[in-house]
């Protein structure tokens, strides 16, 4: 690999920590809307070695805890479990749509916000519909930029 092509991703990861920032407020409901910053971190760890990628998760992790200190440190856990890797177009969309379930997962555990019904309605409606959106908005990020990632991706 050319030294040039290790970073032709970072404006792809940057134009997505934007549209996390920027659009996903404007889509609709946080609950349902693509994660763009995990997309981003997920498809940073499909290029990374596996403790750059842990290492990557918990920093973003502990950056997102900072917005929210009632459930500190619940994030920077979550995010550093949710890191994956695949070479197929629908392996990375079921490990992206597996990624956000899971990080979802181990927020609502872990920061014990959420009791009985609302955990229930959490991991079995909202959690599966985000998990979908960020699935599919990776999959068409991962279709488009394949060439600049740098990313073999086989069809199924």
């Amino acid at each position: 690999m050319r030294w040039s092509d290790r970073y032709r991703f970072v404006p792809i990861l940057g134009g997505l920590v934007l549209l996390q920032f920027s659009l996903r407020g404007r889509l609709g409901d946080d609950r349902v809307t693509p994660d763009f910053l995990l997309l981003a971190l997920l498809i940073y760890t499909i290029r990374a070695q596996p403790g750059r990628s842990a290492g990557a998760g918990f920093l973003v992790g502990l950056l997102r805890d900072a917005l929210t200190p009632a459930s500190f440190g619940a994030g920077a856990l979550a995010w550093a479990k949710a890191v994956f890797f695949a070479e197929n177009v629908i392996v990375n969309g079921c490990l992206f749509f597996a990624g956000t379930w899971f990080r979802n997962l181990i927020v609502a555990l872990a920061s014990g916000r959420l009791k009985g019904g609302q955990l229930g309605w959490e991991l079995l409606v909202w959690s599966p519909l985000q998990s979908l959106t960020t699935a599919v908005a990776g999959v068409i990020v991962l279709l488009l930029f394949r060439r600049y990632l740098a990313i073999r991706l086989s069809d199924a």
